[in-house]
């Protein structure tokens, strides 16, 4: 009863329906199951099995058998996909594939052995095999990968009356679509018009008067992160693809470039964490192990290179304890600052606001910053060390050593990403060990430096 009230009350993926969806799986009921994700989103239902274990996701998918829906396989995460496609049957994974947009399709079949591929392929009519194919055969990451053939295109010289008439009349029509594409005799895409502007303008106006400005094209070689970039630049909502010719090949929609810039920025987190650009709560425990294994064997090597500095002033230690109690406080500061230099320094990059022409501008503000709070928390820590330690000239050395400090991590926070990008290295995945290095060993030089310096 209780599921009843769910399927009939409850659209959403909540604890109530996800409880209630294993409990139909560990009894087996086909009905119960379909009944409970019948009224949820295909995203929500990806969402299910990326949250589930694989054997959950195993049973819930061999009970479903051949009602599984293509958009389910669009929506799931590249690491659960291949996994989920591999427990189908193949005829299964073509006959859901069937009714997908040719871009869709693309993205399903990228991640799939040649063989899936073939069966996949072989299922879809020969239109759409021929577009895929045609799309697979462009570089990975690339707009032609993006795009889908399914366009709405017009002769430039028609009217409002005859585009209406030409959609009313036609047998097939994208199930989404957002301008109307005016294309000259060559099939090169000249302007587009919005579907709001064709049905608020009268019959006789020519389409080609009723364009948008914001029209520009993409090539299908491009990246997908420039497209991305142009759509979330220019606020557009669809873009046409052309080929080496300008002659229009597809589009692409405004949900595709978001799903790209959603990918990006995913990846720049997961690489500024270390822990790879592909990581997954789904991942195995030798998975996640290697992904996050590099970056801290680099780690390792840039804490080393610190304690060699630290080593230099053992002597100083020695003789002041008070020192390696405070040497903490210092690097963590520092490295926090970094951090925050850093962050911004990589999004800036990633949204192109920092560059060459700026580049000044913007290390000169950021080491500002790190000024204005180097001074500030200088300040703090020299009156908590003399009320802590009761040693005045200690209070000077880690005032000065919070100011240098904070000053020289704000610097290696926005110039080590600005170098790395320089040198063609993501930023991303490599800024957070060098600017870790510089900050760690300019944090304890500058401190132990001055202690040895003013104290000894």
């Amino acid at each position: 009863m209780a599921d009843d009230v769910l399927g009939d009350e409850e659209e959403g993926l909540d604890e109530r329906r996800v409880e209630a969806v294993l409990d139909a799986v560990d009894a087996r009921d086909a009905a119960r199951l379909t009944a409970l994700l019948d009224p949820l989103h295909p995203a929500d239902i990806a969402d299910l099995l990326e949250q589930v274990s694989e054997e959950k996701r195993n049973a819930l998918l061999s009970l479903l058998g051949r009602e599984i829906d293509g958009e389910i396989l669009s929506e799931l995460s590249d690491s659960i996909r291949e996994e989920v496609i591999d427990a189908l049957p193949p005829e299964v994974v073509a006959e859901a594939v069937r009714d997908l947009d040719t871009d869709d399709v693309v993205d399903i079949l990228e991640d799939l052995e040649a063989p899936a591929q073939a069966v996949i392929l072989s299922a879809l009519e020969s239109a759409d095999r021929v577009a895929v194919e045609r799309a697979l055969s462009y570089p990975e990451y690339s707009a032609g990968r993006l795009m889908q053939r399914e366009v709405v295109v017009a002769p430039e010289h028609w009217t409002v009356g005859e585009m209406i008439d030409h959609l009313r009349s036609a047998e097939w029509l994208p199930d989404q679509f957002y301008h109307v594409i005016l294309v000259d005799p060559r099939m090169k895409p000249v302007a587009y018009v919005t579907l709001g502007r064709l049905l608020s303008s009268r019959r006789e106006i020519k389409l080609k008067d009723i364009a948008e400005d914001s029209f520009r094209t993409v090539s299908a070689t491009e990246p997908e992160a420039d497209v991305a970039y142009l759509f979330n630049q220019y606020h557009l909502i669809s873009c046409p693809v052309v080929d080496e010719s300008d002659r229009l090949v597809g589009v692409i929609t405004i949900d595709d470039a978001m799903n790209v810039l959603d990918e990006e920025h995913e990846e720049d987190i997961l690489r500024m964490a270390g822990v790879g650009d592909e990581a997954s709560l789904s991942d195995t425990v030798i998975e996640a192990a290697k992904g996050r294994a590099l970056w801290l064997g680099v780690n390792l090597l840039t804490a080393i290179l610190a304690s060699v500095v630290i080593s230099f002033f053992a002597k100083t230690i020695n003789q002041m304890v008070a020192l390696a109690v405070l040497m903490p406080i210092v690097a963590s500061m520092g490295g926090n600052a970094g951090t925050q230099s850093m962050t911004v320094a990589v999004r800036a990059i990633a949204t192109r606001d920092l560059t060459a022409r700026n580049a000044a501008r913007v290390i000169r503000r950021e080491v500002a910053v790190g000024a204005v709070n180097g001074l500030v928390f200088g300040i703090l820590m020299a009156v908590v060390t003399a009320l802590w330690f009761g040693v005045p000239v200690l209070a000077y050395v880690i005032g000065l050593a919070m100011l240098l400090t904070l000053m020289a991590a704000a610097f290696g926070g926005i110039v080590i990403p600005m170098a790395l990008e320089r040198l063609k290295i993501d930023p991303a995945l490599a800024s957070g060990p060098f600017v870790t290095t510089v900050t760690d060993v300019v944090g304890f030089f500058a401190f132990l430096g001055l202690a040895s310096w003013m104290l000894m």
